[in-house]
């Protein structure tokens, strides 16, 4: 079945189709909104949106940096057919759009934003996948963004990696900010 919805996301007027093999597919989901509200993106920045899904987070980040600058990845061939569409009708056909198993089919690095509200109903492979290796796809000064109903596994995980991380509580979700201060990671610091 096809939805299509507008949403004010964060401040942004967005339209969207989606299809119930998606992720929150009848209105943006609450913990990326909640996450979307503590996010900074600057001009120029480069943008990973990471488990993608129909596209909410890259089309929002879009609206502040230039749209080549922004990647969407995501595993679901149908959330991508939706991601492509609305990046188009929200008026940013450039966006780079992959299919890609975590980072797999990505070939850039040297990001000024990860975004990603990973699927934490599963087990931790996946996060920490996307953790460990988003460090290595950060730019010195980058930031991972990641929301969750989880809080101690992504706080120490992110501590671990990052050296320290930030968390906002709202609506529920715990919304994880980690800065990449150096480029080893922190468990990694030769003693």
């Amino acid at each position: 079945m096809e939805y299509r919805f507008k949403e004010n996301i964060c401040g942004i007027e967005c339209e969207f189709i989606t299809s119930d093999k998606c992720f929150s597919p009848k209105s943006a989901d609450r913990g990326t909104l909640a996450m979307l509200s503590v996010c900074r993106i600057n001009d120029n920045e480069t943008v990973l949106d990471l488990g993608c899904g129909y596209g909410t987070v890259g089309i929002w980040a879009a609206h502040f940096t230039a749209e080549e600058n922004i990647y969407m990845l995501d595993i679901n061939a149908d959330a991508l057919e939706c991601a492509r569409q609305n990046a188009a009708i929200n008026g940013f056909p450039e966006i780079n759009i992959i299919e890609s198993n975590g980072y797999e089919n990505l070939d850039r690095a040297g990001f000024d934003a990860i975004l990603s509200n990973p699927p934490y109903h599963t087990d931790f492979s996946v996060a920490k996948m996307f953790i460990e290796k988003g460090f290595n796809r950060l730019k010195v000064g980058g930031r991972m963004y990641m929301v969750t109903k989880r809080l101690d596994w992504y706080r120490n995980k992110l501590t671990s990696v990052f050296g320290g991380v930030k968390v906002n509580e709202i609506d529920g979700y715990y919304i994880f900010t980690a800065e990449k201060r150096s480029s080893s990671m922190a468990n990694k610091k030769k003693k």
